[in-house]
């Protein structure tokens, strides 16, 4: 770690939060300033490779002057006054909670960039693209940085509107119908998530969310909690996405290009569960008390729904688009990270947060390989992909197979990587709930999501099983362009941070733990 003053960790955490959107509006310009390429195309994607790649080094270097012996502090905190009458404050911040949250988001959206600038998906102007990915990025950082319930609100909307045209504009098949299925779901839970977010303001006087979580609902009496929890939650539930508020997820991302489909899983899925975790567990925990039974058994749902969809889809003889797999298996795997954040215990909500990255890390590298074999075969059809890479990806392209295979084994949770720890610790928590939650009802719903993980495990091998293995190819038969050294440079921290996690998870526990205890105990300091 390296010794940083309050005032320069200010500055990093506001340039990381709004440099993005000052780089979308040089992105919009005749030339970017100061870059130059073969074709004004080129130099507006090195542009966008520019901007996130110094927003990551700026969240790395925030990540390293963070004081880690107090991650339950927040830090790096700006507070100004903005809308007086309503005491609505610019109001910034960063704790042990929203730290990773923020690395993610900042890597995955430089990823993403790096992957564009050689792969360009195909639709209208790389202007317009770079500066909606910048857009989206600066509102997704926003959200796990604002300290102000109306900021979050805004930073929350602010990635509807770019996601919307990465997917009507540069997606495949039936885009448009998938873009207004996901904005009209999103907005629809919104507007009951604003009512919410008012009435915690309107009772409590004030919108900040520091303030009401050291409060601890003390100022709110326990039906407003209940009223405030069910419309927020029900904003939220649409976006982490809960079943049954899930239809929109699949459509989303089979339409989206690769980039879009990586942060929708990656980075935009997480500002649901983030807003449980930041906002309803620590502002309104009786709210939260009353129905988290309910919240653990829409999450336990979820998980065999998800599962059994994805088993369905990876059977053969099934009309199986792997993009559309993938995308089933994350409402499997967002349903752990609910349960965790259902059981009010420190242990559940651990293991919700690190759920959370893992899934990021995995699901992003998931989206990336099933674009790239889109892009070598034209198809993300089960059937079509077998029949194409002779039912052994191994020997056609070996890299890019191993990869594939690491990706699902990390994603059934295999011991040693990301994807175990976090699905673990929530079955945990789920063994002993939070005081006053039922522990029969906690044990079923435990019980249920651990066979839920053998589910996962068997659709995941059938993919591998279908796409990656099978005879040897004949010798001379048509080979696939393996891994290119841009898929290598874009990949590679996905898998070594997948590596990490599950073999170091404290790196990320430690972070957590300490902020949840003080949330769950009364808030944030």
């Amino acid at each position: 770690m390296i010794d940083i003053s309050e005032s320069v960790m200010q500055i990093l955490l506001a340039f990381i939060v709004v440099g993005p959107l000052i780089g979308a509006a040089a992105a919009l310009l005749p030339a970017p300033p100061g870059l130059k390429g073969k074709s004004p195309d080129q130099a507006v994607l090195r542009h966008g490779v520019t901007v996130t790649g110094v927003v990551l080094i700026a969240a790395i270097v925030l990540a390293l002057g963070f004081d880690h012996d107090q991650p339950s502090k927040m830090q790096a905190t700006t507070d100004i006054s903005w809308i007086p009458a309503l005491d609505v404050r610019i109001h910034l911040g960063v704790d042990g909670i929203s730290l990773p949250l923020l690395v993610l988001t900042a890597l995955l959206t430089f990823l993403c960039a790096l992957y564009s600038y050689f792969k360009m998906p195909a639709g209208p102007t790389p202007k317009a693209f770079v500066a909606l990915l910048l857009v989206l990025e600066s509102g997704t950082l926003a959200t796990f940085a604002v300290l102000d319930l109306l900021l979050f609100f805004l930073a929350f909307e602010t990635v509807l509107i770019p996601m919307y045209f990465l997917i009507a504009r540069w997606g495949g098949a039936e885009r448009q119908a998938a873009a207004w299925k996901f904005i009209l779901y999103t907005l629809l839970g919104s507007v009951v998530m604003l009512l919410g977010l008012l009435l915690i303001g309107i009772k409590a006087g004030t919108f900040d969310m520091v303030a009401l979580a050291t409060d601890n609902g003390r100022s709110l009496t326990t039906s407003v909690q209940v009223v405030a929890v069910l419309a927020i939650g029900i904003g939220l539930a649409v976006k982490t996405p809960m079943w049954p508020l899930h239809s929109w997820l699949p459509d989303a991302h089979t339409a989206a290009p690769t980039v879009g489909s990586v942060l929708l899983a990656g980075v935009l899925l997480k500002m649901g569960t983030y807003g449980f975790v930041r906002i309803l567990l620590p502002i309104a925990p009786d709210g939260m008390h009353t129905f988290a039974p309910y919240l653990a058994a829409f999450a336990v749902v979820g998980i065999i729904y998800g599962s059994l969809a994805c088993l369905a889809l990876a059977k053969q003889g099934a009309k199986g688009d792997l993009k559309r797999l993938i995308a089933y298996s994350s409402v499997g795997h967002m349903g752990f990270v609910l349960l965790g954040i259902a059981t009010m215990t420190p242990t559940g909500v651990n293991g919700a947060l690190f759920a959370n990255i893992a899934h990021g890390l995995i699901t992003g590298l998931l989206f990336f390989l099933v674009g790239a074999l889109k892009d070598r075969t034209g198809t993300t059809d089960l059937d079509a992909l077998a029949e194409e890479t002779g039912a052994a990806l191994y020997g056609k392209a070996p890299r890019l197979g191993g990869l594939l295979a690491f990706a699902a084994v990390a994603s059934l949770g295999l011991p040693g990587l990301a994807g175990f720890w976090g699905e673990m610790l929530a079955l945990f928590g789920a063994f002993d709930p939070a005081d006053d939650l039922s522990r029969p009802a906690y044990l079923t719903f435990m019980a249920i999501a651990a066979f839920g993980t053998l589910l996962t495990a068997a659709y995941m091998l059938v993919v591998v099983r279908r796409v990656c293995m099978g005879a040897t190819p004949q010798p001379g038969s048509p080979k696939l362009a393996d891994v290119q050294s841009y898929e290598f440079a874009a990949w590679t921290p996905l898998v070594a941070l997948t590596v990490v996690a599950g073999l170091w998870p404290r790196a990320l526990l430690g972070l957590t733990d300490p902020a949840v205890q003080q949330l769950l105990a009364g808030g944030t300091r």
